[in-house]
């Protein structure tokens, strides 16, 4: 059984529908990042960046304890090799797959994470950063769409945790206000992928708790973006 420490977000989802997809057992644990719930101590052990979502294998490959992992592509890696699917074994494949996962990790889920951020929650808007980050956010659509132009349904070929990794961020087109038709291979991947039953299951897991949920207030916006109230920032 695998314990995931998850919250509805472009993060968590990407454990969600793996977890889904490769049918391994699991048990959700909601950790409610509005109120603090990632920086208790019991959570700091498992994810010591105090962010989720972070898994606790009870049945890991080889034996032994209990195995925690932390960062949504280094669980991504470890569902692939622990269930053998959507990572392919051969190294060209693997490669493919590899390269696509770290291109959303350090590239479209840190843009999009800005660009949400400054166009969206910031307290004050700062023409330069949202500016910045949207014509940044621009620029990896229209390398996805190059890249699903040449490989077709799936990023690397064949489905594989690197779709599951940038399909969650893609979800946020509407909210950013990036205009998907623009990008005609990826409005057809994602089309076809959110049609998927894993990945439509994985979408809804404790979708309960985003939906209805009340603009960030001061407390919540220091929790997540360490933003104090004018009053608490020192001159």
């Amino acid at each position: 059984m695998i314990d995931l420490y998850y919250w509805p977000t472009p993060n968590g989802w990407k454990i969600s529908i793996m977890l889904f997809e490769c049918g391994l057992p699991f048990k959700a644990i909601p950790l409610n990042i509005m109120s603090g719930e990632q920086f208790t101590p019991e959570f700091l052990a498992i994810s010591p960046n105090n962010r989720m979502p972070a898994i606790v294998d009870h049945d890991p490959p080889g034996g032994g304890p209990p195995l925690s992992v932390f960062e949504s592509g280094a669980i991504l890696l470890y569902l692939a090799d622990k269930s053998g699917q959507f990572l392919p074994r051969e190294p060209r494949g693997r490669s493919r797959v590899t390269e696509w996962l770290m291109w959303q990790m350090g590239g479209l889920g840190p843009m999009l994470g800005q660009h949400g951020h400054f166009k969206l929650y910031a307290p004050e808007k700062i023409p330069y950063a949202i500016e910045r980050y949207e014509r940044e956010a621009n620029r990896l659509y229209a390398v996805l769409d190059a890249q699903l132009g040449k490989t077709g349904d799936c990023v690397a070929g064949e489905y594989s945790i690197a779709d599951m990794a940038i399909f969650p961020w893609v979800v946020t087109h509407k909210a950013q206000g990036i205009a998907i038709a623009n990008y005609p291979s990826v409005q057809r991947w994602f089309t076809k992928l959110r049609e998927r039953p894993g990945v439509k299951a994985g979408m809804d897991l404790l979708a309960e708790l985003r939906r209805g949920a009340p603009p960030p207030d001061a407390k919540t916006r220091e929790l997540l973006f360490g933003i104090r109230p004018a009053a608490d920032n020192p001159a």
